[in-house]
């Protein structure tokens, strides 16, 4: 049996809940997901060496991953519902986190992607990719985003969306308080019109704002000259971080408002293992928008495989013959992906199932955004609370 035939066999058992049109496009799509964890980035060329096929020439085989790309019946949204949806099964009533980013590549292609906050790193729930010369998108343009996103999530859970200040729109919040009914802190610019609770008084925000090393906070305020509200504030100039947070909430805002918001940025961590730290995305030679959709598909199930991999491996106390740290110094990610490549080799067992914990992390690890890093031990040190507006 070839190594990697007990991975392949593992994948289709896991993947066969996916609504597939046909077998063999399941089968191109797991020996994909096989090249990519084995050759560790996106290159077609060299996904075709662990792949056990009858074709005799790589190029073949190459031609077969291209149409599968290129194939406008292959729908990710379809395919992956089922899959999310089972990960998360057992989330009945937690509370969840969502951040919403984009990211650029080749300054020609916007990815929006939606992601669940998930111990430290994130797993991709919904995304959109579009020829796009910004990362600013309209609300308008990701709207369906989150519509989407709103079928897969368990029902009864109290989510928590999460956005920095290219998200700023009135439009969204509306949408996410009365349509979707979820809970929002979204970071805003620094141009912000703040206005009293009899809407009579305009303050400007210069007023407002924190100084180094405080925290304040503003009730029942309305923003915008559109007076959008009620709405609650929150103001802090961590010591030694230049950029100032101010972040705009639909619930009364706290020191806890911050460690919310801080979650946001293990989102960034998701691109970069799509890029530069995991999959280097941008070594791909695509670049149609529907092509890169597919593809997504491709590395949000990998990402999902690494990180249940991962979770599975440290609550087994397994986390060791992987992980050289005393404490957990990798991401579930990174110790799935390990765990995977010596599983193969050394003929341990991988596991045969797609769900994620929904208990508390056994293992915390420190965040490696040193912004992230910063602000959470700052703020605890914040003692100025300003009265309500």
């Amino acid at each position: 049996m070839k190594p990697t035939s007990k991975l392949h066999d593992t994948l289709i058992t896991l993947l066969k809940q996916m609504s597939w049109i046909d077998y063999r496009h399941m089968n191109t799509f797991v020996w994909m997901i096989i090249g990519l964890l084995q050759s560790k980035k996106i290159s077609l060329s060299e996904w075709v060496a662990p792949i056990d096929s009858r074709a005799k020439q790589a190029q073949s085989t190459e031609r077969r991953f291209r149409r599968w790309l290129n194939n406008c019946r292959i729908i990710p949204a379809i395919l992956y519902k089922p899959l999310i949806k089972r990960a998360l099964k057992k989330w009945q009533e937690q509370k969840i986190y969502l951040a919403l980013d984009t990211s650029m590549l080749w300054n020609q292609i916007c990815i929006i992607r939606l992601v669940i906050i998930y111990r430290g790193r994130a797993i991709p729930l919904a995304w959109k990719t579009i020829a796009h010369k910004s990362s600013a998108v309209k609300f308008s343009v990701y709207k369906d985003v989150l519509e989407e996103a709103k079928e897969l999530l368990p029902e009864n859970s109290e989510i928590f969306f999460l956005a920095d200040r290219g998200f700023v729109d009135t439009k969204l919040m509306i949408f996410l308080s009365e349509t979707l009914h979820w809970h929002w802190r979204i970071r805003f610019k620094n141009k912000i019109n703040v206005f009293n609770q009899t809407k009579s008084g305009e303050f400007k925000l210069q007023s407002l704002r924190a100084f180094r090393g405080e925290a304040r906070f503003y009730h029942n305020c309305f923003i915008s000259k559109k007076y959008f509200g009620q709405v609650h504030l929150a103001f802090a100039r961590p010591k030694g971080v230049r950029d100032e947070w101010i972040i705009v909430s639909d619930e009364p805002t706290s020191l806890e408002t911050f460690n919310e918001y801080g979650l946001r940025f293990d989102i960034e961590e998701n691109f970069l293992d799509d890029k530069s730290n995991g999959f280097q995305l941008e070594s791909s030679k695509l670049r149609c928008p529907e092509a890169l959709n597919r593809l997504f598909l491709i590395l949000a199930v990998a990402t999902l495989f690494l990180v249940v991999q991962g979770t599975e491996v440290v609550a087994k106390n397994k986390r060791k013959l992987v992980d050289p740290h005393w404490k957990r110094g990798l991401s579930y990610f990174k110790i799935g992906w390990r765990w995977i490549q010596k599983a193969i080799f050394k003929g341990l067992r991988l596991v045969q199932h797609l769900f994620l914990s929904s208990e508390p992390d056994p293992e915390p690890v420190q965040p490696s955004n040193s912004f992230q890093r910063i602000s959470k031990t700052q703020l605890i040190v914040f003692d100025s609370y300003l009265n309500l507006l």
